[in-house]
């Protein structure tokens, strides 16, 4: 999920390319609530989205990249949710209250895709979710910036903040406690990022 920051909309598809990439990645979900990451294969995608196994290869080229564009989708929805969503998350509320809800969902969007992160992994992308995002490091620098913390070198406390979001939930994805308690691991990281930011904010 360590892709650039996405202002804008995703490059313009072939007409028939998107339609196969929206198959594809719907029938993806389908199959991921239905079976598991375990069962999710190319072989087993293609047949259940009725297209050639080479329309699937050229689209993701691994099995991994099947998950990676899983992931790249959901990264583009929480970064509109952030842009433009309804406030705390999105525009509208104080800096502070900003930041709070960033980090609360941030971890939140992991934790709940940690299935999906593992199946991504193919050697090449060691950790596929929770490394410290361009987006991520750029809206905390902005949400600091507005609320002027001072006497602090704000660009290493974004770098910081960044770290103390993601390391953690990095930590919980290989974590077998999480298959009977992701509610209550969500609950305490998030409130966690709230007390480290609140007493890093502090006027």
């Amino acid at each position: 999920m360590d892709r650039p920051v996405m202002l804008g909309a995703p490059p313009v598809e072939r007409a028939d390319a998107a339609r196969n990439r929206l198959l594809l990645l719907t029938t993806a979900r389908g199959m991921l609530a239905e079976q598991g990451a375990d069962r999710l294969t190319m072989d087993a995608l293609a047949q259940r989205a009725g297209l050639g196994k080479g329309t699937v290869f050229r689209r993701f080229g691994t099995r991994a990249g099947i998950f990676q564009a899983l992931l790249d989708d959901d990264e583009r929805a929480f970064q509109q949710r952030v842009l433009s969503g309804p406030p705390p998350l999105g525009p509208g509320a104080a800096p502070l209250e900003r930041l709070i809800a960033f980090g609360r969902a941030r971890a939140g969007f992991l934790l709940g895709r940690r299935e999906i992160a593992r199946a991504a992994l193919d050697g090449s992308q060691p950790i596929p979710a929770g490394r410290r995002t361009p987006m991520s490091q750029v809206h905390i620098r902005m949400l600091l910036g507005q609320l002027s913390p001072g006497g602090l070198d704000l660009d290493m406390l974004t770098v910081q903040l960044a770290a103390a979001l993601d390391g953690p939930v990095l930590l919980y994805l290989s974590s077998d406690e999480l298959s009977d308690a992701v509610d209550e691991h969500e609950r305490r990281i998030g409130q966690a990022w709230q007390d480290l930011v609140e007493r890093v904010c502090r006027p």
